[in-house]
């Protein structure tokens, strides 16, 4: 059986992160992330649930992913996968499409699933050149050209991608991001959202495509990356964010981001230190 790699690098100059799975036979619960995802499927074949839809991807299969996208995948063969994929936080998404379009405006992708000879041309080689430590300015020149590739053929107004809510989903979502670090129930969130419980698992999930026990750990999470990123110790990093204990909070990192949180703090701290 060919043998598991993950590898993840933060790249100082271009503030981006590179993920490079081998490999893998893991399957990702559905969850979103506050961040962009592009990625590159170069082996494997999956099933993917994005926003409510089912997609079969494959060998130059690639994903695009907004902020706030949910998304669910799994092995579809007996293989396993070989993943590239880029995430790009919103702050640099915003610099970027200022670079490339004249405007600050946050894009968003209209599909989910491509298959573009163009940005795959733009998107490995440009990985390669990330996870070697390339220097050269190639490497920024294949992201603003990757960048205006996907914008000018796949883009539209962020907002657009963003699923109209029911301000009493609204509400429930709020609450959710301000209390995470609590020990919250059900009862907490349908009476902030002025739902009953079944209504409101019916209404949220419907809306948002995710339950909302889902929503709050991937919350936590999230909030989990930026402390371990500042030096956190996993035990603080579970502490500060609201999960019942660290074995909890390593099952829940690890199924989310295809890496132990130790780990994931040993690549993205590093990076800071160095820039020190």
């Amino acid at each position: 059986m060919k043998r598991e790699v993950r590898t993840a690098v933060y790249d100082e100059s271009l503030r981006i992160e590179a993920y490079r799975f081998e490999g893998t036979r893991q399957p990702f619960p559905n969850h979103f992330h506050e961040h962009y995802v592009i990625g590159f499927i170069e082996e494997g074949e999956r099933c993917l649930s994005c926003r409510n839809k089912e997609y079969s991807i494959g060998q130059g299969s690639i994903v695009l992913f907004n902020p706030g996208d949910n998304h669910a995948c799994a092995q579809a063969d007996d293989g396993t996968l070989d993943y590239r994929g880029f995430n790009i936080s919103k702050e640099i998404m915003l610099d970027l499409a200022e670079e490339v379009t004249g405007r600050r405006e946050l894009p968003g992708f209209s599909k989910n699933v491509i298959c573009d000879n163009e940005v795959i041309c733009y998107l490995r080689p440009l990985h390669e050149m990330v996870m070697n430590g390339s220097n050269d300015f190639e490497k920024e020149e294949n992201l603003l050209f990757l960048i205006s590739s996907l914008i000018q053929n796949y883009g539209q107004p962020f907002e657009s991608c963003v699923p109209e809510c029911r301000q009493e989903i609204e509400k429930a979502c709020r609450f959710m991001e301000q209390h995470f670090a609590e020990r919250i129930c059900l009862d907490q969130i349908s009476r902030q959202a002025g739902l009953s419980k079944s209504t409101l698992l019916r209404a949220f999930t419907k809306s948002k495509g995710i339950t909302p026990y889902r929503y709050l750990e991937t919350i936590r999470v999230n909030e989990a990356k930026k402390l371990l990123s500042s030096g956190a110790s996993p035990l603080d990093a579970a502490i500060k964010t609201g999960f019942s204990d660290q074995s909890h909070f390593t099952n829940y990192f690890t199924r989310f981001m295809g890496f132990a949180p130790g780990v994931y703090r040993e690549i993205f701290f590093e990076k800071e230190k160095g820039g020190e």
